[in-house]
């Protein structure tokens, strides 16, 4: 699994209550808007770098209007896990829905995070990634010779 500093919009962000990402994707001004939910799946991947220190995570992509992931929030993709799901060194990936939303493409793609419950705390790094790109577990193959 390759992670793309490009495309990175958290880098083990300590999320405490509702939280954005730091960094956000632009999909750029442009008419039209880049058609990023056609042709090769995309979404976000999730590594755990400090285990939940929680009851439960709801991990959302989000879209908005400015670059600060604050005005015109349109959640995309939500996900509540239990901390037990989130161990350190855990990964998971919340893909983009495919085609273009109703309301179309907003300008910005980030993330945002809300722990609930003991001491809500969550360190997690993110990134925009190829559905296909991203690995959950590293697969182990059979040797495909023999010695003799």
């Amino acid at each position: 699994m390759f992670v793309d500093a490009l495309g990175l919009v958290c880098d083990a962000q300590a999320f405490v209550a509702a939280a954005v990402s730091l960094s956000s994707i632009n999909l750029g001004a442009s008419i039209p808007k880049r058609a990023i939910g056609d042709g090769e799946g995309l979404g976000f991947g999730f590594a755990v770098d400090v285990a939940a220190d929680c009851t439960t995570v709801k991990l959302e992509v989000i879209m908005t209007t400015d670059a600060a992931l604050t005005a015109g929030i349109i959640v995309l993709v939500e996900e509540t896990r239990l901390a037990a799901d989130l161990p350190a060194g855990g990964l998971l990936f919340l893909a983009l829905p495919k085609g273009a939303p109703a309301a179309g493409w907003l300008q910005y793609l980030g993330v945002r995070a809300t722990p609930a419950g003991g001491n809500a705390t969550v360190t997690l790094t993110s990134w925009l990634t190829a559905e296909k790109l991203f690995s959950v577990q590293a697969k182990a193959y059979a040797k495909g010779y023999t010695i003799s």
